[in-house]
């Protein structure tokens, strides 16, 4: 991805759920970024190693269902990385299991680069593979 003037956009899987299942890469992003955009999949364990005075807005929804009191609509949530990008931010869109597995991360880089903001895929374990491990089914 070429240079960009702005700041720059991680999606990045956060997988299962399991803080030990996270890679290395989201890990590290997590102690980085300047601000964190997280969806309603990512659990207590994860969230809890968010530095304090790390910036979070949350986007999260349920399958079809959006957070109450505000729904944030996909169109909304690719905005709010655009914005915050445009800020000069280093800006995680942490996403649970993998950001391109049922994760809408195709429509969040096509808007990124419509705006010409640089970003990085991080991939993460989907739970459509890790919980059949956990159970020593192979896939």
């Amino acid at each position: 991805m070429e240079q960009s003037l702005y700041g720059k956009v991680w999606i990045a899987g956060a997988g299962p759920g399991d803080a030990g299942l996270l890679t290395l890469r989201t890990a590290e992003l997590i102690e980085e970024a300047d601000v964190i955009v997280y969806d309603a999949l990512l659990s207590a364990e994860i969230l809890s190693r968010i530095p304090r005075e790390t910036e979070t807005i949350y986007v999260g929804k349920h399958a079809g269902n959006h957070p109450v009191p505000h729904p944030i609509p996909q169109e909304e949530m690719n905005q709010i990385l655009v914005r915050e990008a445009k800020k000069g931010c280093k800006v995680a869109r942490l996403k649970g299991g993998d950001p391109f597995l049922f994760g809408r991360g195709g429509e969040e880089i096509e808007i990124l680069r419509n705006e010409k903001i640089s970003f990085e895929i991080i991939p993460g374990i989907t739970s459509s593979v890790a919980v059949p491990a956990y159970a020593g089914i192979p896939v």
